[in-house]
């Protein structure tokens, strides 16, 4: 009877040991998909970060909690891919006072290197972050 309980306690230690190996692989693969860029720095845009992320097959950026939108009249997001290529998406501000903190990058974009806060109306760069390599899809 003794050594039946010690091959279970050693089952349920081999059982657990596994289960925090495939929990530590998840996490891993997790933060390998997320990418946070530098503090905004601009004329309007002056802290926060955006951060990169999967979800779903999905290209995500998420503005950081600390970010403050700009009180100018037509805020976008822009990003900027490697190769230059300029992208203006949606716009900040929507309806009812809501923020978009968090957008889906279209397919057509193929990398990003920084993200900027743009004015649509006045067509003035508000503030600019990027990445410390270019977030490749």
């Amino acid at each position: 009877m003794d050594n039946l309980g010690t091959f279970k306690r050693i089952r349920m230690g081999l059982f657990s040991s596994l289960v925090a190996a495939f929990l530590l692989a998840a996490m891993s693969s997790l933060a390998a998909d997320m990418h946070t860029s530098t503090v905004f720095q601009g004329v309007k845009v002056n802290g926060g970060t955006v951060t990169h992320s999967k979800q779903d097959g999905k290209n995500l950026l998420t503005l950081s909690d600390d970010f403050k939108v700009p009180g100018t009249p037509d805020p976008h997001w822009q990003v900027i891919d490697s190769k230059g290529n300029v992208y203006l998406l949606q716009r900040l501000d929507i309806k009812g006072g809501k923020v978009n903190r968090s957008i889906t990058v279209p397919s057509y974009v193929p990398d990003i290197a920084k993200v900027q806060i743009w004015c649509a109306f006045a067509e003035t760069l508000l503030g600019e972050a990027s990445f410390v390599s270019p977030v490749m899809f």
